[in-house]
């Protein structure tokens, strides 16, 4: 086994748009670095190199063109091989030529403030990348890893669910373009009488893989955890959120080691719980020393969630290493699958149109400041353009029922990776996991994806019933037939990778 690490700093002190939200914030400097990390690791007849990127997704303009980058500076680098995924910061910078169902600053007023190109920062953006691939490939070297796992409490259920239908509440109002309400609120309301559970549990298991030099002395290790990082997620500076903190905590002990972050399968999770804020709070002030927790409290949970991560870093690796391997095979197969869509009904197409003729006659905004002129501006733009796209896919729809997605399925020794580029159900990660021939299965989601291929939320068959954001058609391009569908071809793919290595 040889292993490579590099990392590079992808901040930017210009004013770039920060995605995430469904208005457009301008970033106002950076709250903490935004870094792009890699790790090449070559068995000799096969090869991997996994780049994460504190950014909130990865689209395809960009997994080509640096894949394009990476083959121009090292020829014969295996750039099929590559894999780049985001750890879902709702504080990185766009680098995005247009966002399917989102606003971007082209298409809105905002005058009286800069916004840097996206283009110009997706040059910036791709050169950084490509020189992070290259480097650690180039830096390989023998070594050893080990694999593990622990416990860490990150993610917690987002969608309250309820014993009545909420869009039948007196004065309840339907957002077109943002929203379908139904049983299952996102951040619901959980101090409401009709407030039944939460529509998922949450995972605590930290997966790890660390990597060793010929020495046996910790260069780095790859953090997996089923949570998106976005405590910081309306903030208007760049901050790779919680894994900053993580960074920071783990380097504190171990030195300046590579760290790759992976966000596991999390579409239904956040880093905040939904009740029990009052004693949260009580205990962020006896233990932070915390005089203001209101102003602090997602800065705090940041370094309380990085603590755990850190201190299951440290536990896993007592024992893990004692088991480190210099002799690791390697297989990594890339392939195409195709899954079936979320269809869109006669009756939502006939109720979108309606609905896009009201939005587009409602008028931009004339009075307030220009930050506050974008925001109103911006989400009106994101709601039309949710409603296009509603309209576009029923156009589309017959005649490509299906979508393509590239899935990575890659053997470390008796630990495997799979990839997906959904903000994946947890669900659908505990049916490959549980299935699966490895000791542990890594699932990463956010991983770039193919052009014009599948992305955004892949909900469960009970999320869809309960409908709410993120179970809505506007969020799933994919059905929950498709999920399974993407569930089998993973678990095959992994027992492909587990029989050969027993042949």
């Amino acid at each position: 086994m040889k292993i490579g690490w590099a990392g590079r700093d992808i901040s930017t002190d210009r004013p770039v748009d920060i995605p995430g939200q469904f208005y457009i914030r301008v970033s106002r400097g950076v709250l903490d670095p935004i870094t792009v990390t890699a790790l090449a690791l070559d068995g000799g007849d096969d090869a991997a190199v996994f780049v994460s990127a504190d950014l909130i997704a990865i689209r395809p303009p960009l997994l080509e063109e640096a894949r394009a980058a990476v083959a121009a500076r090292r020829p014969g680098f295996p750039v099929e091989k590559l894999l780049i995924h985001a750890t879902h910061t709702h504080t990185g910078a766009s680098y995005y030529r247009a966002i399917a169902g989102m606003a971007t600053p082209s298409q809105v007023p905002h005058e009286g403030i800069e916004i840097a190109s996206s283009d110009e920062y997706r040059a910036f953006l791709v050169d950084r990348i490509a020189d992070a691939a290259a480097e650690a490939w180039a830096r390989r070297a023998p070594g050893g890893v080990a694999f593990g796992y622990g416990y860490a409490v990150v993610g917690h259920s987002r969608r309250a669910v309820y014993f009545d239908d909420v869009s039948k509440r007196p004065g309840a109002a339907g957002r077109p373009g943002m929203n379908v309400a139904g049983h299952a609120v996102m951040y619901g309301n959980t101090d409401d009488p009709q407030f039944s559970h939460y529509e998922a549990g949450a995972d605590p298991t930290v997966q790890l893989l660390y990597t060793f030099d010929a020495d046996g002395r910790l260069t780095g290790g790859v953090v997996n955890v089923p949570c998106p990082s976005q405590n910081s997620e309306h903030e208007w500076q760049l901050s790779a959120d919680y894994w900053h903190d993580v960074r920071v905590a783990i380097r504190r002990r171990h030195g300046g080691i590579f760290l790759l972050p992976q966000c596991a399968a999390a579409g239904d999770l956040a880093p905040r719980a939904l009740h029990g804020k009052a004693a949260q709070d009580r205990r962020f002030r006896l233990q932070y020393g915390a005089d203001d927790v209101a102003s602090q409290r997602e800065r705090i949970a940041r370094r309380d969630a990085a603590a755990r991560i850190a201190a299951a870093f440290d536990e896993t690796l007592e024992w893990a290493r004692r088991d480190l391997r210099a002799e690791a095979p390697l297989r990594h197969t890339v392939r195409t699958i195709a899954l079936h869509r979320r269809l869109i009904t006669k009756t939502e197409y006939a109720r979108h149109r309606r609905e896009l003729r009201r939005l587009e006659a409602e008028p931009f905004a004339r009075e307030g400041t220009p930050a506050e002129r974008l925001v109103h501006d911006s989400t009106l733009v994101a709601r039309r353009n949710r409603c296009r796209r509603i309209l576009e896919r029923y156009a589309e729809q017959t005649e490509r029922p299906r979508l393509p997605m590239e899935l990575h399925a890659i053997r470390v020794g008796d630990a495997a990776f799979v990839s997906n580029p959904f903000e994946l159900y947890m669900d659908y990660m505990h049916r490959i996991q549980a299935r699966s021939p490895f000791i542990q299965t890594f699932v990463v989601q956010l991983c770039g994806a193919l052009p014009d291929g599948a992305g955004g939320y892949l909900a469960t068959e009970r999320a869809v019933r309960g409908k709410g954001y993120s179970a809505s058609l506007y969020c799933n391009h994919v059905s929950p037939r498709g999920g399974q569908e993407l569930v089998e071809a993973t678990v095959a793919a992994l027992k492909e990778l587990h029989a050969g290595a027993a042949e």
